[in-house]
């Protein structure tokens, strides 16, 4: 696990779980998702602030942060949302920003925040997504009604998306990020408005993914999600990573709530704090 790790040795290898010395008889296999040294500042607010990360193949990283801890930011960077101002991230080897057309093919994205092209039904949504990905007409009508049918959106899929509630919205954007059967999934939110019977089918949806050699990684704000999910975790706060490594490497003996309140710092209300609210 590293934790408060500084920047690797410029010469190439990586410290403490990251790229290895080419030259070593037995180098691992390279990262599915690389990020390195990424920045990104907005005025006088660093956001992210000299991020490395690696993470390996087929794996689930929970990227975990309080709010405004530059999760968002990062996850835009590493998907060609948002430029950086330094650094760059990889995607099976494909700069992000140097070759977007391959590392974006190589990856399925859910973005949180970003409007959908809502006046198309969700049917109509998937096979334009399917198409731009350069599928086949009968590649997307085939995948499009497995995935509507898995995600419980069978009976929406002639529905507008302007029309779907919020965690209609999350199904479908999956959906959309699945359907040309990426190496890496990137999520931001993914079960957020979801209901529990629809979030179970995302988790089943996940697991199998990463059991056929994906790789994932998502942002939450539910330690239970990713402590039942997530077999590795990374942490950040104030644009930087605090822990990465295994999801017992990072608990450290803990639950991974009391780990991530020791990192980042718990705020404690004092005694006097709100009274008024209380009973007299």
């Amino acid at each position: 696990m590293s934790i408060a790790r500084g920047m690797p040795a410029r010469g190439g290898a990586w410290s403490d779980g990251g790229m290895t010395d080419p030259t070593a008889p037995f180098a691992a296999a390279p990262p599915v998702l690389s990020l390195q040294g990424l920045r990104k500042q907005f005025g006088q607010k660093v956001a992210v602030d000299d991020l490395w990360l690696d993470v390996p193949a087929g794996s689930m990283l929970g990227l975990l942060g309080p709010n405004g801890a530059g999760k968002t930011t990062t996850l835009a960077m590493t998907t060609g949302l948002l430029r950086p101002d330094a650094g760059t991230a990889r995607v099976l080897g494909a700069d992000v920003w140097q070759d977007p057309a391959a590392a974006k093919g190589r990856m399925g994205v859910l973005p949180d925040g970003v409007r959908m092209l809502d006046r198309l039904t969700g049917a109509e949504l998937l096979r334009y997504t399917g198409l731009l990905r350069g599928m086949t007409e009968a590649e997307v009508v085939g995948r499009s009604g497995e995935l509507l049918e898995a995600l419980g959106l069978a009976d929406a899929g002639s529905t507008l998306v302007v029309d779907y509630s919020a965690g209609m919205r999350k199904k479908i954007g999956l959906a959309c990020a699945l359907i040309h059967a990426p190496r890496l999934l990137i999520l931001d939110e993914p079960l957020e408005a979801v209901d529990p019977v629809s979030g179970e089918t995302i988790r089943q949806i996940l697991r199998a993914f990463v059991a056929g050699g994906g790789t994932v990684v998502l942002s939450s704000h539910v330690m239970e999600l990713v402590e039942s999910l997530c077999d590795r975790v990374a942490i950040v706060a104030e644009g930087r990573l605090l822990a990465n490594g295994t999801l017992d490497e990072v608990r450290a003996g803990e639950t991974l709530q009391q780990r991530f309140l020791s990192l980042v710092g718990a705020h404690e209300l004092g005694s006097e704090t709100l009274a008024w609210l209380r009973s007299s």
